[in-house]
């Protein structure tokens, strides 16, 4: 039986999770706990997400507990003296002792939330669930060690050890590395992608064809630079040296991958046959292990609708063991690895349980090689406890000393925004009492009076010129020169001094009298010959 730390890195890479089919008992836990040194502390504290959690204890009593003999009499000695009362420092340190002590090393699982990195580089963030939530501390050390930047709203699987934090009383959980739990983005997409073809029937095994137990011909997808056409070529010249391979170099990663591969398939099924010794038998599709970034490309759909289109088999052998595309859903058989492949196409001779017990030894080879590392490294750390305090005490100091920088940062900052704020009403008020000001705005008044002034006087001027051109106007109509213009005159009677009488009667006149005749230009004298009434 496995242990829970070896359950939950086993189920994480293979994407699926079973309760309780390799959990540890009490029992069992403390027999470890007692032949391996720290394995027992390994299995530690396994929370299931879809187990609902009880508020109950768990019974323990068939664990070693720690003993903490001195601690307990001193807290009774302390009770019952009431005269030497606990400090603040000594209770809180006395309390993180007890419990650095019993919860050394355990599992702990939740949602991420209000994730902050440091200047000096460590983490600090919380974990909750639905029920309660715990302080994290990763420090900068085993932060680098991860392959992923933790972040809000991302439920993990934290493993560490729970500690006080002395300076805020605070209970919190010093972390020493994080598994990702959930889906992200890509792991999204490849679950609803895989949702969808299987409802379509692409996955179903009724359409999946038989590989040709002697095939002469295989064509294989992969890239030339790569070692794994050089492992499918070593084993198939190893086991089958009359089988011909034909390659079709594709890219097998990047935005690129699903296209080239899809090429390389309608390639192998429209190729004539006398291009080379006999038709392709199958199509092998090889690529070597990565992410699940890496192998994005296999998850395409256009791909997955490609394969099933191909009237050749194909073999899907993408990656390693424990991954998973949707290209292998699709293709007629998916081997393992690249190697593994090679050895399907090739072993037609083998039996089927003669495979399964090969299978079954690399894994038992591969599982004990694990399990005799993890006990050699679980052993170096017992030797090392002086050096782990010694890690502990700077951490939590260099936790102390993130802490008040960020304070003098928050301090600071609301410093400078209020001095800030002062300075803006300083100036504005300066500003609206600026002499500079005043006297430009008294120009400005000036300039628009002067410029109404100037023009209220022209138009006051050219009303006058206006009313002046009217009144000369109608004078001009009036003026008795106007009529003479008109080729009238005005006679009078000339008594030699010029202001003779203004003749309108002829009868004033005389037969033998001088009259003087005003024209529009001149005058001329006249004597009177004879007058007449009509």
């Amino acid at each position: 039986m496995a242990s829970t730390a070896e359950f939950a890195d086993v189920q994480q890479a293979g994407g699926t999770l079973q309760h309780g089919t390799a959990m540890l008992d009490s029992t069992d836990m403390a027999n470890r706990s007692e032949g391996d040194g720290r394995q027992g502390t390994l299995a530690g504290l396994w929370l299931e997400p879809t187990r609902k959690r009880s508020h109950q204890q768990p019974d323990r009593s068939d664990v070693a507990a720690p003993s903490h003999e001195t601690g307990s009499t001193s807290l009774e000695a302390r009770t019952a003296n009431r005269i030497a009362p606990w400090s603040v420092g000594a209770l809180v340190n006395e309390l993180r002792q007890h419990v650095e002590a019993a919860y050394s090393d355990l599992w702990v699982e939740g949602e991420i939330s209000n994730c902050r990195v440091a200047p000096s580089g460590h983490v600090y963030f919380t974990l909750k669930d639905g029920e309660a939530q715990l302080l994290v501390v990763l420090f900068r050390r085993q932060a680098q060690l991860l392959g992923f930047n933790p972040q809000d709203g991302v439920v993990v699987l934290v493993r560490g050890r729970v500690s006080v934090y002395e300076s805020r009383g605070q209970l919190q959980l010093i972390a020493e590395t994080i598994q990702l739990r959930g889906a992200g983005a890509l792991q999204l997409a490849y679950e609803q992608l895989k949702a969808r073809l299987q409802i379509e029937g692409l996955f179903d095994a009724g359409r999946k064809r038989p590989l040709p137990a002697y095939p002469r011909t295989a064509g294989v997808i992969t890239s030339l630079g790569g070692a794994v056409l050089h492992d499918i070529i070593k084993i198939v010249r190893r086991r089958h040296a009359r089988l011909n391979l034909l390659v079709y170099p594709a890219t097998v990663q990047g935005p690129d991958c699903a296209t080239s591969v899809a090429d390389g398939i309608r390639w192998f099924n429209q190729c004539p046959q006398s291009k080379f010794d006999g038709k392709v038998d199958l199509i092998v599709i090889a690529r070597g292990g990565g992410s699940l970034e890496d192998l994005a490309g296999f998850n395409d759909e256009s791909l997955a609708r490609t394969i099933a289109a191909s009237e050749l088999p194909v073999v899907s052998a993408i990656g390693h063991e424990t991954d998973f595309t949707i290209a292998d859903f699709v293709a007629d058989l998916r081997a393992p690895t690249p190697s593994a492949a090679a050895e399907l196409i090739t072993a037609a001779q083998h039996g089927v349980e003669e495979r399964i017990a090969a299978l079954a030894a690399r894994i038992h080879r591969a599982a004990r090689y694990q399990l005799m590392q993890a006990r050699q490294r679980f052993t170096s750390l017992s030797v090392a406890q002086i050096q782990n305090r010694l890690q502990a005490l700077i951490g939590r100091r260099s936790q102390r000393l993130d802490d008040l920088r960020h304070r003098l940062a928050l301090v600071t900052d609301r410093g400078l925004r209020m001095h800030t704020s002062q300075l803006a009403s300083l100036t504005a008020r300066l500003e609206r009492h600026n002499p500079a000001m005043h006297v430009a705005l008294a120009r400005r008044r000036l300039e628009v009076a002067r410029q109404s002034l100037s023009g209220l006087a022209m138009a006051t001027l050219a009303a006058r010129i206006t009313r002046l051109h009217h009144a000369a106007a109608r004078l001009d109509a009036l003026s008795p020169l106007a009529v003479l213009n008109r080729g009238y005159a005005l006679v009078y009677l000339d008594d030699g001094t010029g202001a003779g009488q203004l003749l309108r009667n002829a009868t004033d006149a005389q037969p033998g009298q001088t009259i003087r005749a005003r024209l529009a230009k001149g005058c001329i004298t006249a004597e009177v010959k004879t007058t007449s009434d009509a």
